[in-house]
């Protein structure tokens, strides 16, 4: 199979919404350290290196609200696509605990290749099914582990993370899943809602479009039958959010 930085899926559906995966794939492409980055196979399959069911998510969700999503096609190790330019942790050398020998010496040159040839390609992507869509709402899905090394256990099954500058729609769907009795929501938690430079900064928050970063807790996600219960649980909720917020 031909390597592409970025997959999209139902560019045809019409709803408003846009789903998004930046960190969809484990997967290190051939001019990035010859396709891999020196980590055994288990590292590969960790958090570290994608967000473990956010892609099949994604992909049930989008088939449910008929939207589009795009998927980046490459692991978040070889340089991360929510990620700012500037940012420090662009390329991790260093991630829960683990070194990336890859990158461990990488050089500005190397990352500015690693960006022209994966992450552009992804973003304008992004940017173009964004602006092609009237009133969008662009949904980021991500995952996050259960527990970091050293740190104490993550309650919450879901967070989602929103930005003063544009959180209209992230604030309600808080508000739609706090009457989901059996969940305990993340308001944003697991992290920040507000990274300069990320993909809701890019392409929500910069141009005031609605939108909202899922973060689902991975163990909730890491099956196939996971990740179809969860999409058919956010489905109705979204769209709860969408008509009870006159958005």
């Amino acid at each position: 199979m031909t390597y592409t930085p970025f997959s999209i899926y139902g560019a045809e559906r019409r709803a408003r919404w846009l789903i998004t995966c930046d960190h969809a794939s484990n997967f290190v492409p051939e001019d990035i350290a010859g396709g891999d980055l020196g980590l055994p196979a288990e590292e590969m399959a960790r958090h570290i290196a994608y967000d473990v069911g956010a892609r099949g998510t994604s992909l049930k969700l989008g088939e449910l609200l008929d939207a589009p999503v795009i998927c980046a096609n490459w692991s978040r190790l070889c340089i991360d696509p929510n990620r700012g330019m500037d940012d420090p942790t662009l390329v991790m050398r260093l991630y829960d605990g683990t070194i990336i020998p890859a990158n461990r010496h990488v050089d500005e040159a190397e990352i500015a290749r690693r960006v022209a040839t994966h992450y552009r390609s992804y973003h304008d992507a992004l940017e173009a099914l964004a602006t092609a869509r009237e009133d969008v709402v662009i949904i980021a899905m991500h995952s996050f582990s259960p527990k970091l090394k050293g740190r104490a256990p993550r309650p919450w099954e879901i967070g989602v993370l929103h930005a003063p500058q544009e959180d209209r729609f992230g604030r309600a769907l808080i508000t739609r899943l706090a009457r989901e009795e059996d969940l305990t929501v993340g308001d944003n938690e697991p992290y920040d809602g507000y990274l300069p430079g990320d993909s809701i900064d890019q392409h929500a928050l910069a141009s005031g479009r609605l939108n909202a970063l899922i973060e689902l807790r991975h163990d909730e996600i890491d099956t196939e039958a996971g990740q179809q219960a969860w999409a058919e649980r956010l489905a109705p909720i979204l769209t709860d959010t969408l008509r009870e917020g006159g958005f």
